[in-house]
């Protein structure tokens, strides 16, 4: 039984904590609606809204935005869809090799992108791929699938067997026992995957740095580094482009959280 000052030190504890999170955001938000820094002095104060519109005409975040919705509704599609089938394969069925061949996925994991950069990007010059939607979506399906595989391997190797087994004596075959029989259940993993895979993907920096040059191509984080480069040297303007950057995540998120959290309650990934 947790006692009232334990409670009152939790929430004190878990409020500081939540303020120092929220206070960066709070501060970028409050410099993109406030007056621009780089604008005419007098401005009057109060919520400037037409920072949002002069950072959108001036930085190209539609274009910047589109791309980024692209790659990322690709990469978590597919991704997902590997994912689901690897995890299955890995968690309930038992074939040579499958210990190897499963470590071999994991080194997807322990490999950082910023050390396989530079190779990938001459293999995929010599494919013809540089600068096109493929050299920045692949990679980054390559590096989700691994994380993902881990993921799925684990709730499928802690669901009920008896289900699998029941499902097979009915004459299920391996097919519809995974996506009739076991992925139902499985939505608050695969959501919980859909959001973590989201997120990484739009925030992905280093991979377009390197594999586009066209400026159609450009993904938000990379366009929002442009912005501030060539479009604009106030603050203002750059924390505005910011929030616009920032905010499909957030309202991806928010429209997925409660299958997110109850993802992770759940343990999705356990051994």
């Amino acid at each position: 039984m947790i006692s009232r000052a334990e409670r009152v030190a939790n929430y004190v504890i878990l409020s500081a904590f939540a303020a120092f999170a929220l206070f960066p955001v709070v501060t970028i938000l409050g410099a993109a609606l406030g007056p621009d820094d780089a604008g005419p002095a007098g401005q009057a104060w109060g919520p400037h809204l037409g920072n949002f519109a002069a950072a959108w005409e001036a930085g190209h975040f539609g274009t910047y935005l589109r791309s980024s919705l692209a790659v990322s509704s690709f990469v978590v599609v597919v991704s997902v869809v590997l994912s689901i089938m690897s995890g299955y394969a890995f968690g309930t069925m038992r074939f040579r090799g499958h210990t190897v061949l499963f470590y071999l996925f994991m080194l997807g994991i322990m490999m950082p992108s910023e050390a396989i950069a530079v190779p990938l990007y001459f293999d995929l010059r010599t494919l013809g791929l540089i600068d096109t939607f493929w050299s920045v979506a692949l990679p980054q399906v390559a590096l989700s699938v691994a994380f993902g595989t881990f993921w799925m391997r684990a709730y499928f190797r802690a669901s009920s067997r008896a289900i699998v087994e029941a499902a097979r004596i009915d004459g299920a075959s391996t097919w519809r026992t995974l996506w009739q029989v076991l992925v139902p259940p499985a939505r608050p993993a695969i959501v919980t995957l859909t959001v973590l895979v989201f997120m990484w993907t739009w925030n992905e920096f280093l991979i377009p740095l390197i594999m586009v040059t066209s400026e159609s191509l450009r993904t938000a984080p990379l366009g929002l580094a442009f912005f501030q480069g060539q479009y604009t040297s106030g603050f203002t303007l750059l924390a505005a482009g910011s929030v616009i950057v920032a905010t499909p995540v957030v309202v991806f998120y928010l429209f997925l959280q409660r299958h997110f959290v109850r993802g992770l309650l759940q343990g999705a990934v356990r051994e």
